[in-house]
């Protein structure tokens, strides 16, 4: 075999060699946005990742995966060895009928049934998962003020139980030295468990502040 022809073979089985087709060439970006997309799509999603067109990541000679490491962010990975890792940001909508408020409400502030109404939106922020159903919020507490037009998710209610409204009789609960006084007492606020609210002594007529400790129970600050 003459050296021209031996060069032309050792060519061509150099082009047959493992990995070099994932050396020679470089990975489409739309297959990187179709691996993105994949991750962060799901039933009612509407997902749209951006990669930049001038991209050049070499050739990969396995199928990429994608991850979702946030609400609008997904990682390509070709999996070679070695390989190589992206990060994909998106724009993502993923609507759904919630809760939402037809009213402003305040923190500690019983949630009625007529300040609610169910709405199409977009749930894709990351935000907390919004209630689906009016009966799940209707006389819950809002933990947090929240103005009309919010969504409601189940982090923002608590439980009736324990929770002062204005105007309730509480315990006025006094420590000082080893020694404890009750009186009789009047929440001026709204308050949940834990919470801080403005008591009226119903003996004395002073307004003090203390710590919602148990059902109708607030202890005095110092």
């Amino acid at each position: 075999m003459g050296l021209r022809s031996l060069m032309s073979l050792l060519l061509v089985l150099g082009a047959m060699a493992p990995g070099t087709a994932r050396t020679a060439g470089h990975t489409p970006t739309a297959a990187i946005v179709q691996a993105a997309e994949s991750a962060l799509g799901g039933a009612g999603t509407q997902v749209q990742a951006t990669v930049d067109p001038a991209l050049r990541m070499p050739a990969c000679g396995q199928p990429l995966t994608g991850t979702a490491i946030g609400p609008r962010m997904a990682e390509v990975r070709c999996p070679d060895t070695p390989g190589w890792r992206l990060t994909v940001p998106a724009r993502v909508r993923r609507e759904a009928d919630v809760v939402v408020l037809t009213a402003p409400v305040r923190a500690g502030q019983p949630i009625d049934a007529a300040q609610l109404a169910v709405q199409r939106r977009d749930v894709a922020g990351g935000g907390g998962a919004g209630m689906a159903d009016p009966a799940q919020v209707a006389g819950r507490i809002a933990r947090r003020a929240m103005p009309a037009g919010a969504m409601v998710s189940a982090g923002d209610l608590a439980d009736g139980a324990g929770a002062l409204k204005r105007g309730d009789p509480v315990v006025l609960v006094s420590r000082a030295g080893g020694i404890e006084v009750r009186v009789g007492g009047r929440a001026l606020g709204a308050a949940l468990p834990g919470a801080v609210v403005a008591v009226e002594n119903l003996t004395s007529r002073r307004i003090v502040r203390g710590r919602v400790v148990g059902e109708g129970v607030v202890e005095v600050l110092q």
